[in-house]
């Protein structure tokens, strides 16, 4: 076998043992990620009038990870008893710092009107609690990253924010 052609099967095995051992090296690192965990902490409403709602969502997103953690965006739905009353998407982008959290806060739009009848029915019996969904997507990484998905569940009592 001649010289360059061994040349160039050397060369090509070295290229493929790095190709390997840097594709381990990513696998390993993505291995020890943990996913952040995200809590809704508020529901703020910013502007009710008969055709449009106004929200702030603010939530918090804690970073178990030794290593600052890039926010690309969010991908949202509100579910209140199974109607869907919002759906949207957040482009904010911010790190967070290793072992640490931030608070930020989504903008919601939504228009009630279409659910007034099963909402007033809802609103019918206000010590009767209604079940509300938030599901969504936190995107992370800075090029390259992973999707987080979130689901928080729960009850909330009209009677509780109805003033007398």
């Amino acid at each position: 076998m001649p010289l360059q052609a061994q040349m160039i099967r050397i060369i090509g095995f070295v290229a493929i043992l790095a190709l390997g051992l840097g594709l381990s090296g990513c696998s390993s690192m993505w291995s020890s990620f943990k996913d952040p965990a995200v809590h809704l902490l508020e529901v703020e409403v910013v502007k009710a009038k008969l055709l449009e709602q106004r929200f702030l969502l603010r939530f918090r997103i804690d970073n178990p990870n030794p290593a600052s953690l890039t926010i690309r965006g969010l991908n949202y739905s509100v579910y209140l008893n199974e109607m869907k009353l919002a759906d949207g998407k957040s482009n904010s982008r911010f790190t967070i710092p290793a072992h640490g959290h931030k608070v930020f806060e989504v903008p919601v739009r939504t228009n009630l009107w279409r659910h007034v009848k099963p909402i007033v029915k809802l609103l019918e019996s206000p010590e009767e609690p209604i079940r509300y969904r938030l599901q969504g997507e936190v995107k992370t990484g800075f090029l390259f990253g992973r999707s987080v998905h979130l689901s928080r569940n729960g009850e909330i009592i009209p009677g509780d924010f109805i003033p007398e």
